[in-house]
């Protein structure tokens, strides 16, 4: 007789205050120490709000792509009760969107859109991309002259709001307002929203809803041949009810600009900051260019800009010798997993010419639409970085937002001696 695996004991106290200390300055600036206890811990840990934490790399992977396991829709929101975050009107509002629905609703819109990035929209966006890096690191590099200059809010920030708005055909001076909001309203997602945080993304998702309907009422009058007038042609064509199609459109708009903006950013940052950290690897890509879309790959393995995906399980089924009801929520701990030891050697460890695996764009047929215009953004801007300043380093220690699910550098201050 096979005897049961052995199911570890963790202390409750223990992961509370392991994330507690995963949202101070030094948890934000390195979490491979405090992702490694959580490993310790085992694969499949109890998670003290309620659920489990997976920590593997195997574990999550073998999650986010078995179509067993659903995201948290709005049924399964509501089943939650009102006196859950759950029922904060930005969450009910992002389990309207695209991430937040499962089949057959996810299958319908999903084939809406086609391939949104393919391959000759990823050719149109390019000269884009190359034009409005430019022009940022023309304005970096003005800034620089006086000493120091924050990368983030000069470049990082600016290019993926300038990409996906000229892309949607949006005015540059709403720009701005949609970084903006699109900052406040990523806290419905974290792991743990306090009341507050989550006021505050209710009220940007508010303004985001009058935002993105007025834009599909003005497209509606005068279509173009721009992303949304085609999504507007596309859903008169599935849904009879112009109001229920011209609903569809804003929860794409919303969906593509949530999507673009936040994670965006973060990756760009992360990979000047890394790229920065270590002036030898810096080195080696500009004597090997070929090797920078690698470098991106290394850098979203090393520090994802989504470290948690949430998932709950569709039905009754045992994890790793755990009973697991339906219905019950799983995190995949993907900033832990990308750094587990049986999946890479030496995982804390940044380098550029590893073979690099990861979660950090999910999986099944959830994996990021965007995954693409986020490679090109990335691999455009560190081309012309390593090629415009080749001394580049930090000024001082950066500045984070205190985050565990979604990942932001505050400030990013470089100097260019």
């Amino acid at each position: 007789m096979v005897a049961p695996p052995v199911v570890p004991t963790v202390d409750r106290r223990s992961v509370v205050r392991l994330f507690s200390r995963l949202r101070t300055p030094d948890g934000q600036a390195d979490t491979s120490p405090y992702y490694a206890e959580l490993r310790s811990m085992g694969e499949f840990v109890p998670a003290p709000w309620g659920g489990h934490l997976v920590t593997s790399y195997e574990l999550c992977d073998q999650i986010v792509r078995d179509r067993t396991w659903l995201v948290p829709d709005s049924e399964w929101r509501a089943r939650q009760g009102d006196a859950t975050r759950w029922s904060a009107a930005s969450s009910r509002e992002m389990s309207k969107t695209l991430p937040g629905l499962n089949p057959p609703h996810h299958t319908r819109v999903r084939r809406s859109v086609g391939n949104m990035f393919d391959r000759n929209t990823l050719d149109t966006l390019k000269n884009s991309v190359e034009r409005t890096t430019e022009d940022l690191l023309d304005r970096l590099a003005e800034q620089l002259r006086d000493g120091e200059a924050d990368f983030g809010a000069v470049v990082s920030d600016e290019l993926p709001v300038a990409t996906i708005g000229q892309w949607l055909g949006l005015p540059p001076a709403d720009y701005p307002l949609l970084r903006s909001l699109t900052h406040d309203q990523v806290f419905a997602q974290e792991l743990l929203p306090s009341a507050s945080q989550l006021a505050q993304s209710d009220a940007a998702t508010r303004r985001l809803r009058e935002y993105f309907t007025a834009l599909v009422r003005e497209r509606r009058r005068a279509p173009g041949d721009d992303p949304v007038s085609e999504w507007i042609r596309t859903w008169d064509g599935l849904e009879p009810d112009r109001d229920a199609a011209d609903e569809a459109v804003y929860r794409l708009a919303l969906f593509v600009v949530l999507a673009a903006l936040e994670t965006t950013s973060t990756l760009l940052s992360t990979t000047v900051r890394l790229i920065a950290e270590h002036p030898r690897q810096q080195a080696w890509l500009r004597a090997h260019p070929q090797d920078i879309p690698g470098a991106i790959e290394e850098v979203l393995r090393h520090d994802a800009p989504t470290h948690v995906v949430s998932r709950v399980a569709g039905e009754d089924t045992t994890v790793a010798g755990v009973h697991v009801p339906k219905d019950q929520m799983v995190h995949l701990m993907v900033g832990a997993a990308n750094h587990d030891p049986a999946q890479h050697t030496d995982p804390d460890v940044f380098d550029v010419r590893r073979k690099a695996t990861h979660l950090s764009f999910s999986g099944g047929i959830h994996y990021c639409l965007g995954a693409a215009l986020a490679r090109l953004e990335a691999t455009t801007l560190l081309t012309a970085v390593l090629g415009r300043f080749p001394g580049l380093r930090l000024g001082r220690a950066p500045e984070w937002a205190p985050r565990v699910a979604f990942r932001r550098l505050v400030t990013l201050p470089v100097i260019n001696p």
